[in-house]
């Protein structure tokens, strides 16, 4: 249980107590494994990805002063419960763009180099079936970036190292002249690998359907480490099956975990449980950077990112006033 002269910030999911604890400090108790009684005195929340804080959940923690979230995504916070409570929502943005960005690259390499296929051939005595599978290229193919945020551009830095043409796509971000198309179906169309690394709202859910899939060009390899909705994995499937697409790589799911897809047995599909963002640096320093946007608020200092639509400061007058 905390010291009652401190405040308590608890954890929710599995969070580092000897990561976060020195960052908030001294007069901070930080619980990661809270009893009821503990969600109702906490004053600040750190909270893994795949923890929902929903209504029944702000109603456990009634003295609630900040939450943080390790990573950019938010999709599972009730936001308008934060606004009306005056509850700032802190995010991590830049702490994993790299680890991300890596993982992207690692699903491209899997995919062309057809190591899946290759391996399960080595291992069942199958050698000389080799040619059986044509093993592709990076350099000169073209990349598609849908979203050119932080982990966009990081993904076309590594892309441009490997001697890949690079284009993007951000109707609110500003892209390179040189890299710039003026359209999603001018993206498809052109590119021979496409990642997409926009937030879930609305209009991206199953952004990748089947009118979509049917610009692509023939045989592109899709990969899709930001959020699992961005996907219809039906039409994906078809268009596996199909050969329009050559192979998927998915890091993100909906619901996560996942329940099993016909496209999880597709020999070119790669899978990874939403942990390309997880790497060992990415998520010290996500921990860290959380800590400290919690840190801050509880201090009477504006963290350096939040979520919330509302300004820090209009939401800070929220809550004074209740």
């Amino acid at each position: 249980m905390s010291n009652s002269s401190k405040a308590l910030v608890i954890g929710l999911g599995p969070v580092t107590s000897a990561v976060v604890a020195p960052i908030l400090g001294d007069e901070i108790d930080f619980i990661d494994n809270p009893t009821p009684q503990d969600m109702a005195k906490a004053e600040g929340a750190i909270v893994r990805a795949a923890y929902v804080v929903d209504t029944s959940a702000f109603e456990k923690m009634p003295n609630l002063k900040v939450i943080a979230r390790t990573g950019v995504g938010f999709d599972l916070v009730d936001m308008k419960q934060a606004d009306a409570r005056g509850i700032p929502v802190v995010i991590t943005p830049g702490s994993n763009t790299n680890a991300v960005a890596e993982g992207v690259l690692a699903h491209i390499l899997h995919l062309t180099k057809r190591l899946g296929p290759l391996t399960k051939l080595v291992a069942s005595g199958k050698f000389e079936q080799r040619s059986k599978y044509s093993v592709g290229d990076l350099e000169t193919q073209t990349l598609g970036i849908i979203g050119y945020g932080r982990i966009g551009q990081r993904v076309a830095h590594l892309a441009k190292a490997f001697g890949m043409k690079v284009i993007a796509y951000d109707p609110f971000a500003e892209v390179p002249s040189d890299m710039k198309v003026k359209s999603l179906e001018e993206l498809m169309s052109t590119s021979k690998i496409i990642t997409l690394h926009v937030p879930l709202t609305p209009e991206t859910k199953m952004l990748i359907n089947t009118e979509r899939l049917a610009k692509f060009s023939q045989g592109t390899i899709l990969i899709n480490c930001s959020r699992g909705a961005l996907i219809d994995l039906d039409a994906a499937l078809e268009s596996l099956n199909s050969g329009k697409l050559a192979g998927i790589g998915l890091d993100v799911f909906e619901p996560e975990p996942p329940k099993h897809h016909p496209i999880f047995d597709h020999e070119n599909t790669v899978l990874t449980p939403h942990v390309m963002g997880l790497s060992e640096q990415a998520t010290l320093a996500t921990f860290i950077d959380a800590a400290k946007g919690v840190r801050d608020v509880l201090s009477g200092t504006q963290p350096r990112a939040i979520a919330n639509e509302l300004s820090y400061e209009n939401l800070i007058k929220n809550r004074s006033t209740k």
